[in-house]
């Protein structure tokens, strides 16, 4: 008699999704007893669907503050899995340069102070490009969202403005601007719109063929997002890294880093209450190690630095 179907049900980011789909596929064509079904709603929801234990696991881009550790119903470890880069995105209709934003501007931008897009701040970037003089509408993540939060964290950390009128979190009071939903929301609104702003991660950049800015970064640098500049970003982090892997690694050191990178996150049950799925967990993971990070780069993600892919296997070790 065979073993019945292990079916896992995640929930979460949705930055990481393209190369979690590809992933999810392969893994079920190598171990057909296991199918992986994974909902893109965001962070937020990810977080609040695998504390409540509605679903195996989940997946989040900015990792579980205190007290939403302490709160959930069920203790979960944060696994990394790859690291991305967020970029700024813009729908500028006769402007072919890639444009250069320093942190303080796009900040600003959402804080409604720049609010034209011949501002003389993002002029004083971008010398000889013939900007308009339009009205520039920002556009944000609607939903609780990881890519919300790995760009609050980095406009934190460049605008003292941001810090304190707005902060870092996976859903913020966004002093301007119109909300969507997921990536894939405000990359589709950012083609639509003309003379409109926003942030997604780099693929669904890439995916649509639009125009991303270069970012400057902590030093002084223009960058334009790439993965060796998000593994510039996760080096000196992977030196220091915690044992709960709870890190931000927005406007890091280093001349090539890209300043808006982060690792993403698996968020898996400590105890599973099924051990048949905790063995199915333990085995993708182990197989994510094996032969998901070689692909991550195709998909323009960096793969786990080796000192890190070393630390998870010892953690990965407890999921029982």
């Amino acid at each position: 008699m065979t073993a019945a179907a292990q079916n896992l049900n995640g929930a979460g980011a949705t930055f990481p999704y393209p190369i979690y789909s590809k992933w999810f596929s392969e893994f079920a064509q190598a171990n057909p007893g296991i199918k992986i079904n994974y909902q893109s709603i965001g962070s937020g929801g990810g977080i609040r669907q695998v504390s409540e234990g509605t679903v195996d696991f989940g997946a989040s881009d900015g990792p579980m503050n205190d007290e939403q550790i302490a709160a959930a119903k069920v203790k979960t470890m944060h696994i990394p899995t790859v690291l991305g880069a967020v970029v700024p995105v813009y729908n500028l209709p006769g402007v072919s340069t890639p444009l250069n934003f320093s942190g303080d501007v796009i900040a600003d931008i959402y804080l409604g102070t720049i609010s034209k897009w011949n501002d003389p701040r993002i002029a004083k970037d971008n010398p000889g490009v013939n900007l308009p003089a339009k009205a520039i509408l920002p556009v944000y993540r609607s939903d609780g969202s990881g890519t919300t939060y790995i760009f609050t964290d980095y406009l934190s950390k460049v605008s003292s403005n941001w810090q304190s009128k707005v902060g870092k979190s996976t859903s913020v009071k966004w002093p301007t601007g119109i909300g969507q939903k997921g990536n894939e929301g405000v990359a589709g609104m950012v083609r639509q719109a003309p003379f409109s702003f926003g942030y997604v991660e780099l693929i669904y950049a890439v995916q649509n063929k639009m125009e991303y800015g270069t970012v400057k970064n902590a030093a002084g640098k223009f960058v334009k997002a790439s993965t060796d500049g998000v593994t510039a970003a996760a080096a000196a982090a992977a030196k220091s890294m915690p044992a709960d892997y709870r890190v931000s690694i927005t406007n890091a050191a280093g001349a090539t880093s890209y300043p808006i990178s982060s690792f993403t996150w698996l968020l898996i049950p400590t105890h599973s209450t099924d051990p048949s799925k905790a063995k199915a967990l333990n085995a993708f993971l182990n197989w994510m190690l094996a032969h998901g990070e070689s692909e991550a780069a195709a998909m323009t993600y960096a793969p786990l630095p080796k000192q890190v892919q070393d630390m998870v296997r010892k953690t990965i070790a407890q999921i029982k």
